[in-house]
């Protein structure tokens, strides 16, 4: 939380588990990483993972920046903190993302906007864009916002500089590669997000929809009645 936010604004979470569900794929990958080693050595081991570890591990660039660079990372809001331009930006009608991530890409955009700042010897090279982040916002902030976000996520999209739309949960559903790619999935009555693992050879299983609330109640209970014990969990 204390990377995320705007810099002038309070520590903020992400809007999912971040830490669990990184802690659950990390699992997986350390108990893929065991079964490959107990086909080697023919013994198996206990996986300890935690929470708190997991949170460090997923840091990556904002570790590393303080780790070897000595750097203490801080709340940028939408910016980066290694890149430069790479952030959200307002169009006249609507936010969008520009991730311009090396000389090229920024030398396209600016063309693209009618801008001479990839010349500049402040901007030319990322690492100058980075050193001197205000000044460049202070230009590129005003361009998009004389345009309608469709016509500059289209000026972006033809000088190929990677853009989108900040798009809603449901927007992002709707967007026609979600729709191309199956990305919600319906089992029965239920709908969720697709498990997004493809593979060539074959398919995941999905044919039995999550129980409804109480569904199976009543076979429980009759079991219990006849005498059964309560499974454990």
């Amino acid at each position: 939380m204390d990377i995320t936010g705007e810099p002038d604004g309070p520590p903020e979470k992400v809007g999912v588990a971040i830490a669990d569900l990184f802690t659950g794929l990390y699992g997986v990958i350390a108990v893929q990483a065991a079964l490959a080693l107990r086909a080697r050595t023919g013994r198996g081991q206990h996986i300890d993972m935690a929470l708190f570890d997991c949170q460090l591990a997923m840091l990556a660039n904002q570790a590393t920046n303080h780790l070897i660079g000595g750097r203490e990372p801080r709340r940028l809001g939408n910016a980066h903190p290694n890149i430069a331009p790479y952030q959200l930006f307002a169009a006249s009608d609507g936010p969008l993302i520009v991730a311009c991530g090396n000389d090229g890409q920024f030398a396209r955009l600016c063309r693209a906007l009618g801008l001479g700042l990839h010349e500049d010897p402040r901007f030319a090279e990322n690492r100058g864009r980075v050193a001197n982040r205000a000044e460049l916002d202070a230009v590129l902030g005003p361009a998009f916002a004389a345009l309608a976000r469709a016509d500059a996520l289209a000026l972006m999209a033809a000088a190929g500089v990677p853009a989108g739309p900040i798009n809603s949960v449901a927007e992002a559903f709707a967007e026609p590669q979600a729709v191309a790619r199956g990305a919600a999935q319906r089992i029965g009555a239920s709908v969720a997000p697709r498990l997004p693992i493809r593979f060539s050879e074959a398919e995941i299983a999905a044919d039995r929809p999550p129980p409804r609330p109480d569904e199976h109640g009543d076979a429980i209970r009759a079991a219990l009645a006849a005498g059964a014990d309560w499974p454990e969990g």
